[in-house]
């Protein structure tokens, strides 16, 4: 599948326009109020020139984090665990491809259950795939938290992304010293931003996204879906959920209820966090919604 032909002309124009004006050889265009970066992670067929960062590893490996390192962690092994499902449903391994499954969206009920940590973790975890390139996304507008996270600039990003008519995903998508991760990160405040999370504008990238490059995954971090109505729109556009519970602190009429707005046509998978195995150590469980009464 071609990354370039399938692309509307005039993408291909800018991109080669920002080719052209990207400095001397070796270095790599960024959006517009940012220098030429030189060096950094090798650009992904398809990427437009974009700004290179570098993640926090340290730091994420400090908070428990999963990191590029390799490492036979308990939270790699089940992340290994959480993302094979999910690439089964995008890219058809052995089942039928879900409908725009390289889409996926990572919610919660409420703040505070672990849905960023989902995210973040979930992509790393896909980083590590031989054949995979992964997008990150920022767009739980009122609460954004990755920037914040991975320590990276907080934009451009998604917000000035659906209010510029002039930028395209390759503007604002950072790639990083994790070679195979890309990030977009929330962008700048915006008044309405929760709307533009649910405008046509936001519509026409989830199916630009979808379709602009064969291999890579887009992941979501979203909204909880009984903060915002916005959540549930956005859930729609998707091709499928991750939906994160605390254990022993969400209760159920919540769970029930943020379920209950979701089209469970879609696959659903559900993370149970920080549960107790064997009355020690934290771990994450994972079911799918639909086959069972709830998350393991």
């Amino acid at each position: 599948m071609s990354t370039h032909d399938d692309r509307p002309a005039s993408l291909i124009e800018k991109a080669n326009d920002r080719l052209r004006q990207s400095g001397p050889p070796g270095s790599v265009a960024g959006p517009a109020g940012f220098p030429p970066q030189r060096g950094g992670a090798e650009a992904a067929p398809g990427d437009l020139p974009g700004k290179t960062v570098d993640i926090d590893i340290a730091g994420l490996r400090a908070q428990g984090y999963l990191t590029p390192d390799g490492e036979r962690t308990r939270v790699a092994e089940e992340f290994r665990i959480i993302k094979r499902p999910l690439l089964e449903n995008a890219f058809g391994r052995g089942a039928a491809v879900v409908e725009q499954g390289n889409l996926i969206m990572v919610t919660s009920a409420i703040p505070g259950e672990g849905k960023t940590y989902t995210a973040v973790n979930l992509a790393m975890a896909i980083a590590m795939e031989m054949d995979k390139t992964v997008l990150l996304v920022d767009a739980d507008v009122g609460r954004a938290h990755v920037h914040e996270l991975l320590k990276i600039p907080m934009g451009p990003g998604l917000i000035d992304l659906l209010t510029e008519p002039s930028l395209d995903a390759g503007d604002v998508m950072l790639r990083t010293n994790v070679p195979k991760l890309r990030v977009i990160p929330m962008g700048r405040y915006h008044a309405h931003a929760n709307e533009l999370v649910a405008s046509a504008a936001m519509r026409a990238l989830t199916q630009e996204l979808a379709t602009r490059y064969h291999d890579r995954v887009v992941i979501f971090d979203a909204p909880p879906l009984l903060a915002t109505s916005e959540a549930v729109v956005l859930s729609g556009l998707m091709g499928q959920i991750v939906f994160v519970v605390e254990a022993e602190r969400t209760v159920q009429a919540s769970v029930r209820d943020a379920l209950g707005l979701l089209d469970t046509s879609k696959p659903v998978g559900l993370v149970l966090n920080k549960a107790r195995k064997q009355g020690s150590h934290d771990y994450y469980g994972y079911g799918n919604y639909g086959y069972h009464a709830g998350a393991k």
